[in-house]
């Protein structure tokens, strides 16, 4: 895709080059190797892959999104065709992204640190450019199945199963709903994350009135969409002063250039682009990236890095200038 003549929206992610700093998020187009590709003609920076597990998924049964108004909830149940068959689409979204320069992100599960492992193990075989952790499912060893995001304890356990297999960088997608999303982010850095991926959805519910029972068939579902972007730009903000020269990806009812810009100045390097596909469609990405780049002109800049943690700096927070 042909960026703005005057504007240098490139990045880089832990020295994976990306031409433009938004990322297609896990989950909006599945693992189909064809839609993937498309995403990146139509000019994505990066695309990720709907989170594997070690084996299939059906998902919930419909309904399994909702669009209540204020954004999107869904409970679709991680469907996926195991690590096994994810590693054979990636290969295949692989070779056909590589030409464009835009880089593939794999997004792994798992009930355990062990199961997590596996599947990185497996899905790792495909060569993506970056592994993303989706942490924000439930921990079968806790008692109460609490997900590993909820704890610094079983977000660092995930962490050091994955790392000493994973020789490209490791993302770790966090949850929001969590008392200091801050310090987990220190901590998976410590125990090895090379960068984080903020946010996950957010719990939530729509009852339908006229029969008195929860429209999504799993009754609660996670909020996406633009009532999740403040949550996400205040986590964000946070992740960013606690771990200062680790990239974060900021993920949460994006849907203009303006709030990738907010996401920037909270201090993500990239932001991932979901329930807008549903509001904007597939080709949102060269519109996004239009818009973003009058934002960087607005402030005299002429990289999109240049308004990376503005917001901190003009709060007077000290802030380490990025140097990815």
């Amino acid at each position: 895709m042909k960026q703005p003549a005057d504007v240098d929206l490139s990045i880089t992610l832990c020295g994976v080059r990306l031409p433009n700093p938004f990322v297609l998020a896990s989950g909006i187009l599945g693992t189909s190797e064809t839609l993937l590709e498309k995403a990146a003609r139509l000019g994505a920076g990066a695309v990720t892959a709907k989170s594997a597990g070690l084996h299939p998924r059906a998902g919930h049964e419909n309904p399994i999104v909702v669009d209540w108004g204020g954004g999107l909830i869904n409970a679709v149940g991680l469907p996926n065709p195991g690590a096994h068959r994810e590693a054979e689409v990636l290969a295949e979204a692989k070779a056909r992204l590589a030409p464009l320069g835009v880089p593939l992100i794999a997004s792994i599960f798992g009930g355990t640190p062990e199961e997590f492992a596996e599947v990185a193990r497996i899905v790792l075989a495909a060569r993506p450019d970056i592994l993303e952790v989706n942490i924000s499912c439930p921990n079968v060893h806790d008692e109460y199945g609490e997900p590993f995001a909820a704890s610094c304890a079983g977000a660092v356990s995930v962490v050091e199963a994955v790392r000493p297999l994973c020789p490209i960088p490791l993302f770790v997608k966090l949850a929001p709903n969590v008392p200091n999303v801050g310090r987990i982010a220190a901590d998976v850095v410590a125990a090895g994350a090379d960068g984080i991926t903020a946010i996950n959805t957010m719990p939530g519910m729509v009852i339908d009135v006229e029969s008195g029972r929860p429209v999504l068939t799993n009754r609660s579902g996670g909020l996406s969409g633009p009532a999740l972007k403040p949550i996400a730009v205040r986590c964000v903000y946070e992740i960013a002063q606690a771990v200062p020269d680790v990239p974060i990806i900021g993920t949460g009812g994006v849907t203009t250039g303006n709030d990738a810009a907010e996401m920037i100045m909270a201090g993500a390097t990239a932001v991932g682009v979901g329930s807008a596909v549903y509001y904007r469609g597939l080709d949102l990405f060269r519109p996004l990236c239009e818009e973003l780049a009058a934002v960087v002109r607005h402030h005299g800049a002429k990289r999109v890095e240049q308004l990376r943690g503005l917001a901190h700096r003009s709060h007077g927070v000290p802030w380490k200038e990025n140097k990815l």
